[in-house]
């Protein structure tokens, strides 16, 4: 499929990482593949997760095609980028359209990305996860990836006010070994392996600040506490 909205967009954000100086460290990227399709599983702690998820895929020259719900496609201005980047769109009322739209895009040597916790974890550590990723992977016969994204909830997240002019904000992408076949929970515990790595060494202290998880000194909500604010 052609692809002209996407590398506009990409030369966009990588110009606002410089203008914003954000020290984005990379690890793992010679494990995405460079050819044929994959599922990139990624934790969920910001709105922006996707943009970086995807930088993580860059260094292999890979386009990732996320899911995502379909109220961002119809928004007058992410609904004609997300179109145009040919993002995948979920509509929880037709479930079956947008798994075989994906498994589709994977069959024909795309990356998908999936958010497996469906939501953004307020606790900055990783929910229970979905089934889809693991499904999609095994019917596709794709490698599945694990990622872990860190530093974008301090942009913008859940329950807290943007600050997407912050300066010299650390942000690290973990592309783990290629999954397969696997399970749901062994998926999850990848994906918070990952994420404790990358908290344990994430340049900055955590400690006593409200993006850092409650295990580690934070004020984020513990998982059980964040459960109770999502059901409400």
């Amino acid at each position: 499929m052609p692809d002209r909205v996407y590398p506009p967009v990409i030369a966009a954000a990588k110009l606002m990482f410089r203008v914003l100086d954000m020290r984005i460290t990379v690890e793992g990227a010679e494990h995405v593949p460079t050819t044929g399709g994959a599922v990139l599983a990624s934790n969920h702690v910001s709105y922006l997760d996707f943009i970086f998820a995807g930088y993580g895929a860059h260094p292999a020259r890979r386009l990732v095609r996320f899911m995502a719900k379909h109220e961002v496609f119809e928004h007058r201005v992410s609904g004609p980028l997300m179109r145009g980047m040919h993002h995948i769109p979920v509509d929880r009322a037709a479930g079956q359209a947008s798994y075989q739209q994906a498994l589709d895009a994977l069959r024909s040597g795309e990356v998908v990305g999936i958010f497996p916790e469906a939501t953004i974890s307020r606790s900055f550590t990783v929910k229970d996860v979905k089934s889809g990723a693991v499904r999609m992977a095994d019917e596709a016969g794709v490698p599945l990836l694990p990622t872990a994204v860190w530093g974008t909830q301090r942009l913008w997240t859940k329950g807290r006010p943007k600050s997407l002019t912050q300066r010299h904000v650390p942000i690290t992408i973990i592309v783990g070994e290629p999954m397969q076949p696997t399970t749901d929970a062994a998926l999850r515990e990848r994906m918070q392996e990952l994420l404790d790595d990358a908290q344990a060494r994430y340049p900055e202290s955590g400690e006593g600040q409200w993006w850092q998880p409650a295990h580690l000194g934070g004020t984020a909500p513990t998982p059980e506490e964040a459960k109770r604010l999502d059901d409400r």
